[in-house]
């Protein structure tokens, strides 16, 4: 599966743990390594709460597509 969101890479920029995560969304940690892993994806009301938790917006927990990725290249 491709890596679909970035919960793993948001959590290290933000010097927290899964396990912390799991705490705060009420979530099994093994539920919540399989996001970090792209092994299984939140649902996007779940993605949103993760988002206000890490108090970050909900975009940048989703990888790019391509042509987000060239639109971003253009603004840059």
């Amino acid at each position: 599966m491709a890596d679909i969101n970035r919960i793993k890479v948001v959590l290290a920029e933000k010097k927290k743990t899964s396990k912390w995560l799991a705490s705060e969304l009420k979530k099994d940690s093994a539920t919540i390594s399989k996001w970090c892993t792209n092994t299984a994806q939140p649902l996007l009301e779940t993605l949103i709460e993760i988002a206000k938790v890490l108090e970050v917006d909900a975009r940048e927990l989703i990888v790019p597509t391509d042509i987000q990725k060239v639109m971003i290249s253009v603004v840059s």
